[in-house]
């Protein structure tokens, strides 16, 4: 067993947390559920990142104290965390006695080590205001690549660090005046002196490449001694025999880790020591943005040596979130806060969505809403859920207890015997290929179960036990993928932990199968993400809008997010082929709603009590779909086997007396049916689930 302690970067307790945040937890979150799904020690723990100026100049503005403010906030935080299914150990704040005195404690160790120094600098002050401006509160352009509207301590554009001195045109951004210059005393750490140190660490497995290669043109360019100090007024902790002085918020925001851990060990009688002292075999694995990299990757290890700790085990770096390829902005619609995600949507779409995307690199990933709505309805509802779904109606026909026996354990063996290697790919925060991989196991269960279409045996009475194993079979295939799933979609997870009977919380529990137990009647697991609601997110955010997207009809469809445009002028309708009429105009608009795909049929089938339905089971790339079409007149069910034909993939369900129709063919057809009906096919090479567009 393995003692792990994982942290991910510290939410500012300035605002909301926004999508951006949430990639990060979630990426962090799955990792540590599979740890202790694999029977490891593992914690994971966070903190309100609550000093600085902003803090101050906030709470300034909404008439309140820092504390109430940072308060406030950090219950918003844990709200919304919480409601995304992010599972903290201790979730505690910077802005505490465990802090503060390690914080006072550290900076000691370094001074008496010699790895503190003071001397003047030049610093911006905004004489409007009456007060020195911290680094991100004066901007202008980046003194390496020009690029404007930089803050005054890195460029977002080529990563380049500096002071505000150094940038062009700086301005405050607090009054917009032009800011002065003056000297004022400041307190210095000496990251040079561990260029040694960090040259060595750099070169084992705890970084990326592409984060070596970054820290390689900072060493290039020389390791500079670091500012940990700030003047009054600031809001944070002062700094011992230091009148006037503040550390600054990124000396002890990373100290803020070892203070929820301290906190964490003092509420549950763990050794602090055991996971922070030099020697200490514990992992400490930091998961963190791109952004801060370089206070993570030099300054941090280098004060953990300094002041006698040990040294992060690695550091996980992650690319930027855009929305619909763009950069997060409010005038875009696409900078979404979690709180607006949850007023619209589950939280495990966008959890399974973000693992499909992850791997181990620095890429950015992209949210693209389109995509979102196909992959979760296709992989969780078409695929995951729809095994399940398919084969739990036979368990409760056959008595609800599942058969002694898989007719195929050989199957099932492979299934289960992957779980090192999906387990492996999660260790190594390749989510993109473990959901690959997983999705494909996924397509061969639904396909075990398409071919045996136990629908169709049970309608004898003799081969009942031959249904119940069949069912059996997918039954359990279904707690392999869901096992592997458990990570990803907890929620889902434990929900299908009550349908088996059994808590999905084990890695290897699905070493054997559940065989001769009763289950549980099945309910269902997830549902389709609706488009409308899913374009809501990105809305014009109004108080008429919100309440709008935010109220939805009692059929389940999403309300409209703004007022309906008037109707389009339309010429008179003219006749078209076949006596039809055309129809009135619409705009590319209307025809986007439409969710057209190519699918194949798998299964054709006479529906008793009507002369004009065939029942089709219709494959959409590993999501089976049941459709009762009226073609009975044209086509015997035998004729459809193995067809290609294009149907409307997102119809609403409709309840029929000889079950539930989930979509529709095509057909063309004159003025009424006595010219024929005739299925519209694909050209050859087409294959099941393409979109038609």
């Amino acid at each position: 067993m393995r003692k792990i302690l994982v942290t991910s970067a510290l939410p500012y307790a300035n605002g909301p947390l926004h999508l951006g945040h949430i990639i990060e937890a979630v990426q962090t979150d799955i990792w540590v559920r599979l740890q202790k799904m694999l029977g490891h020690d593992c914690l994971y723990v966070c903190a309100e990142d609550a000093h600085g100026t902003p803090i101050m100049i906030r709470a300034q503005s909404e008439g309140v104290t820092p504390e109430a403010l940072i308060e406030r906030v950090a219950a918003e935080h844990a709200r919304d965390y919480a409601g995304f299914l992010i599972e903290h150990d201790q979730f505690h704040s910077t802005h505490s006695d465990e802090n503060r005195e390690l914080a006072t404690s550290m900076y000691a160790r370094l001074r008496e080590a010699g790895y503190i120094t003071r001397r003047p600098v030049r610093q911006a002050y905004d004489e409007q205001a009456g007060m020195f401006l911290p680094d991100r509160y004066v901007k202008g352009g980046c003194p390496s690549c020009g690029t404007p509207g930089q803050y005054g301590d890195s460029c977002e554009n080529c990563g380049a660090t500096y002071t505000p001195a150094d940038l062009v045109n700086p301005v405050s951004t607090i009054s917009g005046s032009v800011p002065v210059w003056r000297e004022s005393d400041h307190i210095f750490f000496r990251l040079g002196a561990f260029e040694e140190m960090l040259r060595g660490w750099l070169a084992t497995d705890a970084l990326q490449p592409g984060v070596r290669a970054k820290l390689d043109e900072w060493f290039d360019a020389g390791l500079k001694d670091w500012d940990i100090s700030r003047d009054a007024p600031y809001f944070g902790f002062g700094i011992p025999d230091e009148p006037g002085k503040y550390f600054y918020v990124w000396f002890d925001a990373p100290i803020g880790y070892l203070a929820s851990l301290r906190a964490l060990c003092e509420r549950t009688g763990r050794s602090f020591d055991e996971y922070m002292r030099p020697d200490s075999r514990a992992g400490l694995y930091h998961f963190i943005g791109k952004d801060i990299s370089y206070f993570h990757t030099l300054f941090w290890p280098a004060v953990l040596q300094g002041s006698g700790f040990r040294k992060p085990t690695a550091v996980y770096v992650h690319g930027f979130l855009t929305v619909n390829g763009q950069k997060m902005s409010k005038s875009r619609g696409t900078f979404i806060t979690a709180r607006r995600y949850l007023e619209h949507l589950p939280p495990e779409p966008l959890r399974y969505y973000f693992a499909a995307k992850l791997g181990p690199d620095l890429d950015d990933i992209d949210l693209n809403l389109d995509d979102l709505v196909a992959r979760v309805n296709s992989d969780i509802v078409g695929k995951l859920v729809n095994i399940a779904s398919r084969c739990a109606g036979f368990v409760a026909r056959g008595g609800g207890r599942l058969a002694g026996t898989l007719p195929q354990p050989a199957l099932y063996a492979e299934f289960a015997g992957a779980r090192a290697g999906i387990a492996a790919l999660y260790e190594a925060r390749d989510y993109a290929a473990a959901i690959r991989e997983i999705m494909l196991f996924a397509d061969r269960a639904n396909q075990y179960v398409d071919q045996h279409k136990p629908w169709t045996l049970a309608k004898d009475p003799a081969r009942a036990a031959e249904v119940l194993g069949i069912a059996t079979q997918g039954i359990n295939l279904f707690r392999v993928l869901m096992t592997w799933l458990a990570p990803v979609l907890p929620r889902i997870a434990a929900e299908a932990g009550r349908f088996l009977g059994v808590p999905i919380d084990r890695w290897d529990a699905v070493a054997s199968p559940l065989l001769g137990v009763p289950i549980n009647a099945f309910q269902p697991l997830a549902t389709r993400l609706d488009r409308k609601v899913v374009e809501a997110l990105v809305a014009p955010e109004t108080p008429a809008g919100v309440a709008a997207a935010s109220a939805a009809p009692a059929d389940g469809s999403a309300a409209p997010t703004t007022a309906p445009k008037p109707a389009p002028k339309t010429a008179a309708p003219t006749a078209g082929a076949a006596g039809h009429p055309a129809a009135a105009t619409i705009d590319i608009r209307d025809f986007a709603k439409l969710d057209l795909r190519v699918a194949k049929i798998t299964g054709a089938a006479l529906v008793e009590g009507s002369d004009k339905l065939l029942r089709l089971e219709l494959d959409l790339g590993g999501e089976t779909r049941t459709v009762f079409s009226g073609i009975r007149s044209a086509y015997a069910p035998e004729q459809l086997q193995g067809r290609l034909v294009l149907m409307v993939a997102n119809l609403a369900p409709r309840k029929m007396r000889f079950g539930v129709s989930e979509g529709m063919v095509l057909c063309a057809s004159g003025a009424d049916d006595s010219q024929g009906l005739f299925l519209l096919s694909p050209d050859s090479g087409a294959a099941p689930g393409m979109k038609v567009t």
